[in-house]
C-alpha cells in the first residue's frame, strides 16, 4: 500500500482547522519552550498527551518527548520538556532504525525485524542495564503502530553512533535497529529525567497514521486530506 505524507504546513491546516478550536495552553507551553520546533508537530504532540490524559492512559505527566522524524538525522529532532515548570530540558540528536531510512526517515513499521522505527504515543517505563549500557523500555499505546515495541526491544539508550562528529564526516548520524539511540553524554540524564511515566510522541507525515491515531482524533474524526509530499 502507498504511503501517503502530510507536511507539516498542511498538518497544522487540516488537522487543527477540522478540530475547530484554539490552540490548547499545554501547545502554547511547548511552542514558546522550543521555538526551533515545528509549531504544527508540538500541537499534536500536546493534543495526543491530553487525549492520553482524557482516556485515563497518563496520570499526572511531568515530563513529555517529542520526537520530529520528517527533519534529517543530521538535525537536532528531539525535545524534552519540563511541564510543571514549562521548561525544555534538553534539544537532542536521535537516531531512527536502519530500516527507516539513510539521513532522512521514509518508512515506519511496527513489525519486528524490519529494524523500522515507529510512530505514535509511548509511554515511558522502567531503565535497565542491558546490551547496549543503560536503556529505558518504552511502551507503545497506539495498536497497529507502536503496541509491539516491547516485543521488539525498542528502547532509548545512548549510542557512539549519535555523534557531530559523524555528522561531520557523513553528513547524518548512525542508525539503530529502530531504538530512539541518543548521544552517550546524554543518556543516562535523559532516561532518568523520563522514566517512570514520560510519555514520548514520535511524529512523521504518515497519512494512515494521522487518520487512525486516536490520541490524535480522540473521539472526534478530525479533517485530515492527505497529500502527496514531494521529496
Amino acid at each position: 500500500m502507498q504511503r501517503r505524507f502530510l507536511t507539516g504546513a498542511a498538518v497544522l491546516f487540516f488537522f487543527c482547522e477540522g478540530i475547530a478550536r484554539a490552540e490548547s495552553p499545554l501547545a502554547e507551553l511547548l511552542a514558546n519552550a522550543a521555538p526551533t520546533a515545528d509549531r504544527a508537530v508540538l500541537t499534536l504532540a500536546a493534543r495526543a498527551a491530553e487525549c492520553a490524559g482524557l482516556q485515563g492512559r497518563a496520570g499526572a505527566v511531568e515530563h513529555l518527548a517529542v520526537i520530529d522524524y520528517s527533519r534529517p538525522s543530521s538535525e537536532p529532532r528531539l525535545w524534552v520538556f519540563d511541564l510543571e515548570h514549562g521548561r525544555l530540558l534538553f534539544e537532542e540528536l536521535v537516531a531512527h532504525g536502519r530500516g527507516t531510512g539513510e539521513r532522512f526517515a521514509e518508512r515506519f513499521s511496527n513489525i519486528e525485524g524490519t529494524h523500522m522505527s515507529s510512530l505514535g504515543l509511548f509511554r515511558a517505563t522502567e531503565p535497565y542495564d542491558g546490551a547496549n549500557g543503560y536503556s529505558l523500555r518504552l511502551q507503545g499505546l497506539e495498536p497497529g503502530f507502536n503496541d509491539r515495541a516491547f516485543d521488539r526491544a525498542i528502547v532509548m539508550h545512548g549510542a557512539p553512533y549519535v555523534s557531530r562528529d559523524l555528522i561531520r564526516r557523513q553528513g547524518r548520524i548512525g542508525r539503530s535497529w529502530g531504538c530512539p539511540a541518543v548521544r552517550s553524554a546524554v543518556a543516562r540524564r535523559m532516561i532518568d529525567t523520563l522514566k517512570h511515566g514520560a510519555l514520548l510522541f514520535a511524529y512523521y507525515p504518515d497519512g494512515e497514521w494521522l487518520e487512525e491515531s486516536s490520541y490524535l482524533r480522540c473521539g472526534s474524526s478530525p479533517a485530515v486530506t492527505p497529500v502527496a509530499r514531494a521529496r
